[in-house]
């Protein structure tokens, strides 16, 4: 089926499944032996009772249905816990046939460098009025004068007439200087990106030990800068479906317990403990939360054959964890606002043997995420996760335009232009319901 009742889900995953063309090497990880928790910051976060699952949101048993043998699937609904009948799915409890909104931001975004610039940027500047970029280029952008360089290189990009401004950030290092805090705050940068070193691209210039970091985490709390984390454990003991939850346990509550004035963004979050360590958090700590993690579950990923399209870093995780997230964010929670994690890469590095992590959803995002607020029967929330919670959090004023989005199916292109090859983009060849319209 096309279009909208959930069709256009269940056709965006048969095409990513025909796409792929190898399967991944995967490393074999050892198991944890787990451990309490040293978070001493909420302690009523591992407390709390556990809330019963979300139902999964419609598209999530046709999806898996449409790529499984006929003799397979009475197994695989038992492992979809409370998954909806087919009767339901694909219905919505909202009838508006448009929105119109306070124009959006993403606060997490992947813009890259040189050629491709040309071609991911215009992308960015047509559905957002501001975006933070992420510094994890080769070389990263670990100084304020790299970081002027670097906008200077996007702004030549912006297409003529757009008041898109990419928001700069600076790569956190072992190394980073006290004294570059105060250069960069003093050149507008508004936040540092602490990246675990080798636990995403371009992350091997990352913090070993974030005890290094003290002196310069100090400044940050001093000068209201912001640190975005990329919050997973790199810890090769840690089952890569662990990594957040770990992270969570052990390194973050060292980073609050020693700068509570620090202002904090867990990036992408993935689980429920990312969901209920934020929910409890002050108003000091926030969350982006990207497209995909709302839209799909590992098994997106992993089941019919791997997707190399739907893998990214943090990777998909259960249905319980997105139905945990997709639940919050509907609420409209001051504490999580959009960030795409937009992160392009040449069709042949994700079709490979050894894949790239990273889901290029610049031009598809915001459908997207309309798509999931009107299924969650939340559609009047959706102005506050894409355009006010995160400019408040920021401290910076809402976008004075507005942009409207309407209940119109159109096509994704199976491709978009990168500088000499093509990216694949989230839910290439599917039919989407919402369309956003300036």
């Amino acid at each position: 089926p096309r279009g909208g009742r959930g069709g256009a889900r269940a056709t965006m995953l048969a095409l990513m499944q025909r796409q792929t063309k190898a399967a991944y090497v995967a490393a074999k990880a050892g198991r944890s032996g787990g451990g309490s928790s040293r978070c001493r910051c909420w302690a009523a976060h591992n407390q709390r009772k556990q809330r019963t699952p979300q139902q999964p949101l419609p598209f999530q048993t046709q999806l898996i249905r449409k790529q499984m043998p006929s003799q397979q699937l009475l197994q695989q609904d038992r492992s979809l816990a409370g998954a909806t009948t087919l009767e339901n799915v694909g219905q919505t409890t909202d009838s508006a046939n448009s929105i119109t909104i306070t124009a959006p931001d993403d606060w997490h975004l992947h813009l890259r460098d040189g050629q491709v610039l040309g071609d991911v940027v215009p992308h960015a500047a047509s559905h957002y009025s501001r975006a933070i970029v992420m510094p994890n280029l080769t070389p990263p952008v670990t100084t304020a004068s790299l970081a002027a360089e670097y906008e200077a290189r996007i702004a030549e990009q912006i297409p003529s007439g757009s008041a898109f401004k990419p928001l700069m950030t600076l790569y956190l290092t072992d190394d980073t200087p006290p004294e570059e805090v105060h250069r960069a705050k003093a050149q507008g940068v508004l936040a540092f990106k602490l990246y675990p070193a080798g636990a995403t691209t371009n992350s091997s210039s990352g913090v070993t030990d974030i005890r290094k970091c003290f002196a310069t985490l100090r400044a940050m709390e001093e000068t209201g800068t912001i640190l975005l984390v990329h919050g997973e454990v790199v810890d090769p003991a840690i089952d890569i479906f662990d990594r957040e939850r770990v992270f969570i346990e052990t390194i973050l509550p060292i980073i609050l317990d020693n700068f509570p004035g620090l202002r904090v963004v867990l990036e992408h979050i993935t689980t429920k403990h990312a969901v209920n360590f934020v929910k409890e958090a002050p108003d000091t700590i926030g969350a982006t939360v990207t497209p995909q993690h709302m839209l799909l579950n590992r098994n997106a990923l992993l089941v019919g054959g791997i997707k190399p399209h739907f893998y990214c870093l943090p990777i998909l995780k259960r249905e319980e964890h997105r139905s945990a997230i997709v639940e919050v964010v509907t609420t409209g929670d001051s504490h999580f606002f959009l960030g795409t994690d937009s992160a392009p890469h040449p069709r042949g590095a994700k079709e490979s043997a050894c894949g790239c992590a990273g889901i290029y959803s610049s031009p598809v995002a915001m459908p997207i995420y309309a798509q999931i607020f009107e299924e969650a029967g939340r559609l009047d929330q959706f102005e506050k996760f894409a355009s006010i919670n995160g400019a408040k959090f920021y401290g910076l004023p809402r976008n004075a335009r507005t942009v409207t989005l309407v209940k119109e199916d159109w096509e994704v292109p199976a491709t978009y232009r990168f500088g000499d090859d093509v990216v694949v983009p989230i839910c290439a060849g599917a039919t989407l319901p919402w369309k956003l319209v300036q």
